[in-house]
């Protein structure tokens, strides 16, 4: 399908086995008191929030840390109010950037998209610039050594998914917003476990980008991730295998 890009297996990679795990929980306990304060503290009616919380526990955050930042969402506690932002611009290639951020400081966090953007080939542009070139998304991860691939792909297609593939010992499965939680769902009663859930923006068309200008616009990807306001960070580009495998070492 359209949108796929090694940098979704880079960032589900960092999830797991980047040594800044604190900043990773940071990112999670953001989500999960936003998701609260939006919808409402109790998961089983506020699907943003149950996706947030499943998310933390497949990360093996404690459950003291998930409750307390629902509690801080809904008002129990005292928090942080965060503003959730989308800044767009453009990275090496003319790659289209679509990064979502939560953050209690705009003005901070946009200084540092755009000194981070323009270290690294990139340009920050305006409200809507690139969005037309996405669309939301849910995507589902199933481990592939575990669960047999015509048996996950006729429970997913039954339940609505729109597309299945295999991304080396994983699938990954597409859905569209209102047969997102429908089709995870479906997986479970079907023995499939289900073992992360995100709704992402995902490119209608990709750009191929290789060689120096892969390594350019995944170290500026990269930089983007790592900065502590910014939740995701979405972009329309194909990048080679060389330069996926030049940034695993």
């Amino acid at each position: 399908m359209a949108g796929h890009s090694k940098w979704a297996q880079i960032k589900r990679k960092k999830a797991v086995n980047d040594a800044k795990r604190g900043q990773h929980f940071t990112k999670l306990i953001r989500e999960i008191t936003v998701a609260a304060r939006a919808g409402g503290g109790d998961p089983s009616l506020n699907p943003r929030l149950r996706l947030a919380i499943d998310t933390a526990k497949a990360a093996n955050m404690p459950a003291e840390n998930i409750d307390r930042a629902v509690r801080k969402g809904t008002g129990d506690l005292e928090g942080v109010e965060y503003q959730e932002i989308v800044y767009e611009g453009y990275g090496p290639g003319g790659v289209a950037l679509y990064v979502e951020a939560l953050t209690d400081n705009p003005n901070r966090t946009v200084s540092e998209v755009r000194y981070v953007l323009s270290r690294n080939g990139g340009t920050l542009g305006t409200s809507g610039s690139v969005a037309w070139q996405f669309e939301r998304k849910g995507q589902l991860y199933v481990n592939a050594k575990r669960h047999d691939e015509d048996t996950t792909l006729l429970a997913a297609l039954d339940a609505g998914a729109e597309d299945m593939r295999r991304e080396d010992d994983v699938y990954v499965i597409a859905t569209d917003l209102a047969s997102f939680g429908v089709v995870q769902e479906a997986l479970r009663r079907a023995g499939i476990v289900v073992e992360q859930a995100e709704l992402s923006m995902i490119a209608k068309n990709t750009i191929d980008v290789s060689g120096a200008e892969a390594q350019r616009l995944l170290k500026l990807l990269d930089a983007l991730d790592d900065l502590d306001d910014v939740q995701k960070v979405h972009s329309n580009a194909d990048i080679d295998e060389a330069a996926f495998a030049g940034m695993q070492a």
